[in-house]
């Protein structure tokens, strides 16, 4: 989302702060996830498959891969057995798959472990222009909100809020995500919301590698100190879940860029994930999913919107959940794209992918991601989702939703 930060003068005026109060406690109502010692023991980490385009394919193969996935490795030159014994970390152009049918990413048993997470870098993500130089509807910068710490544990307060990590030719990197239903699979969703930028290089590269999605991270919100022998049920509370399927925007896969570009407006995904170890759908081990409001909502129509994330750049370091909450306003980036929100907030890299939600007669919903941010992290900005977004996600459902 963006790179080096600089702390910012907090406000809290009478407004923001009653906004805060209302969306906070709906999302606690409706995001409240205490599961059983049986139900995390299932979610724990272990063995188990994964699969991709051949989602209907699930019987054993080559290393325990799904036979449709073995062999649409093997059609790109890659060897599965290589792959998963490090060959990922070759960031060959020719190799790095690219297109939106291309993507593939073979479960890895175990490779997510707790000091691997931690050491996983904020997905930077910036912008360098200036906004009020862009033609459109932009309203003037928002004052910054100073982020708070979300209440604690996690899996009682923000849920369906985690951490998604994934591979760069850069090292490991860590974004934001959120569990959100599947409206054809009602109480079982398998499905995470997320930015194009966690899991897409944009136009200048292709599908980052080894995806993965932990909801409520370090539940407890523990220091580094007291996680230096931090076991994997204490990072990953539900388990650690891998994508067997990622979709995200064609305008972001053809012109998003480190700094955005003409994709940021575009820039959102959708993770179809399974669990290294257990039957059960994210949605019944975590207890709750978010709804995804596709209305685009205009700016001027919501009083509040609240963005949720792991900022993990300075002065964060990725192990606790941060909130900020403000009154929208939009910003275009071009004539030509469509408007997106902001809000003022000071998290930083890490957030990116991060839900942004709003209270709708009750009931808190995902309205948007963190995509950007300037360099001073004064601010955040996500996309409108419509009928684009909305036709990414349907497809994801329908295709993949009850595997």
């Amino acid at each position: 989302m963006r790179s080096t930060p600089v702390s910012a003068a907090p406000r809290r005026g009478r407004r923001t702060a009653l906004a805060a109060a209302g969306l906070v406690v709906a999302l606690t109502l409706t995001a409240t996830a205490c599961g059983s010692e049986q139900d995390k023991a299932d979610a724990e980490p272990g063995g188990g498959t994964s699969q991709a385009a051949d989602a209907g394919n699930t019987g054993g193969g080559e290393s325990g891969l799904p036979p449709g996935l073995a062999d649409r490795l093997k059609e790109r030159g890659i060897d599965v057995d290589q792959w998963k014994d490090g060959g990922w970390k070759n960031w060959d152009r020719d190799k790095w798959l690219g297109e939106a049918k291309d993507f593939v990413n073979p479960m890895i048993e175990g490779l997510w472990k707790p000091d691997r997470m931690k050491s996983a870098k904020e997905a930077d993500k910036t912008v360098t222009q200036d906004a009020a130089a862009d033609q459109g509807a932009t309203d003037p910068e928002p004052t910054p909100v100073e982020a708070v710490a979300e209440k604690k544990p996690y899996h009682e307060n923000a849920a369906p809020v985690g951490k998604v990590f994934f591979d760069s030719p850069e090292g490991s990197m860590v974004c934001s995500g959120t569990v959100v239903k599947d409206v054809n699979h009602p109480g079982k969703s398998n499905l995470v919301w997320t930015a194009g930028h966690c899991v897409h290089a944009g136009g200048s590269g292709g599908w980052y590698r080894n995806i993965a999605f932990v909801p409520s991270y370090n539940d407890y919100g523990k220091s580094e100190a007291e996680l230096a022998n931090a076991t994997t049920t204490e990072m990953a509370p539900y388990g650690t879940w891998w994508a067997d399927w990622a979709s995200t925007s064609d305008q972001w896969i053809k012109g998003g860029s480190e700094s955005g570009g003409d994709g940021a407006a575009y820039d959102y995904s959708v993770l179809h994930v399974k669990p290294e170890q257990g039957s059960k759908s994210l949605e019944e081990t975590v207890g709750a999913a978010l709804e995804v409001d596709f209305s685009a909502p205009s700016a001027t129509e919501v009083p509040s919107m609240g963005a949720w994330g792991y900022p993990a750049a300075p002065p964060y370091n990725g192990l606790e959940m941060f909130r900020c909450v403000d009154r929208p306003g939009r910003l275009s980036l071009s004539p030509s794209l469509p408007t997106m929100y902001r809000i003022g907030c000071t998290m930083t890299g890490g957030s990116s992918g991060g839900g942004w939600f709003r209270v709708v007669d009750g009931e808190t919903k995902l309205v948007s991601n963190t995509s950007i941010g300037p360099l001073e992290n004064t601010w955040l900005a996500g996309p409108q989702l419509g009928p684009s977004a909305e036709a990414m996600y349907q497809d994801m459902s329908k295709t993949y939703g009850g595997q």
